[in-house]
């Protein structure tokens, strides 16, 4: 079985730390490949970065399928889920996404707080959330100033930053969220200093993505027929034929 996971932004640093946690999730059962956006911003955090990066998660996937074959199933790598409807649209594979995973997740214990970098990032999980039916759950929304690149930069100053928000987080809260492609693996650091659950994007994502996968095939979702596309790379044009 193959996983696919789709980093959107441009940066192979975070796509290999996709690729490393996700396979460790996944175990020698799942091949997990992994690609990263031909176009786009270095690391999203706007929402002009986003729409490019909804166009790029559809560009790198349709460039796999032309080279290596369809995967079983699609992870999109971005705490936001560009992407993540039109590929479900475009695809008959489960397509899932890090912040989607992650909310569900944590709304089995209730209410939960988001905590990841980038303040731009607030408005548009909280658009998420609602259009996940998942605001009710949403505790909080925590910002730290640093964009997850940048902590993945300097990841012994990002722990303290993180931990301390995670703490303020908890208050109020049933679970907590990291959230974040360049956080993965850092909430098993923080995890022991909370009282309530930390979630880790990634390892959300990876595990709705192995459930997707034992469960099979899903239906795309019908598109609208005779749309004349222009200017599209060759392999995504032939995605969308």
């Amino acid at each position: 079985m193959k996983l696919l996971v789709v980093n959107p932004n441009t940066t192979p640093s975070v796509t290999e730390i996709l690729r490393r946690h996700v396979q460790a999730t996944a175990g020698v059962a799942v091949e997990v490949q992994a690609t990263s956006a031909r176009f786009g911003a270095s690391y999203i955090a706007s929402e002009t970065s986003f729409a490019v990066a909804a166009h790029a998660a559809l560009d790198a996937y349709a460039a796999h399928c032309s080279a290596q074959g369809a995967p079983d199933a699609v992870l999109v790598g971005c705490f936001g889920d560009p992407g993540v409807w039109a590929l479900r649209e475009t695809t008959a594979r489960p397509v899932v996404g890090l912040a989607e995973a992650a909310m569900r997740a944590a709304a089995r214990h209730g209410r939960f707080a988001i905590v990841t970098g980038g303040a731009a990032w607030r408005p548009m999980l909280e658009r998420l959330a609602r259009a996940l039916e998942l605001a009710d759950n949403v505790a909080g929304i925590h910002i730290v100033a640093p964009t997850g690149a940048q902590m993945a930069a300097d990841p012994d100053a990002a722990l303290d930053l993180l931990r301390a928000a995670c703490r303020d987080a908890a208050i109020g809260a049933n679970c907590v969220i990291l959230g974040g492609a360049a956080l993965a693996g850092m909430a098993a650091t923080i995890a022991a200093d909370l009282d309530v659950p930390l979630v880790d994007s990634v390892t959300a994502g990876a595990e709705a993505s192995l459930a997707a996968i034992a469960t099979g095939p899903a239906a795309a979702v019908a598109a609208p027929s005779g749309i004349a596309w222009h200017g599209l790379s060759p392999a995504l044009a032939q995605l969308l034929r």
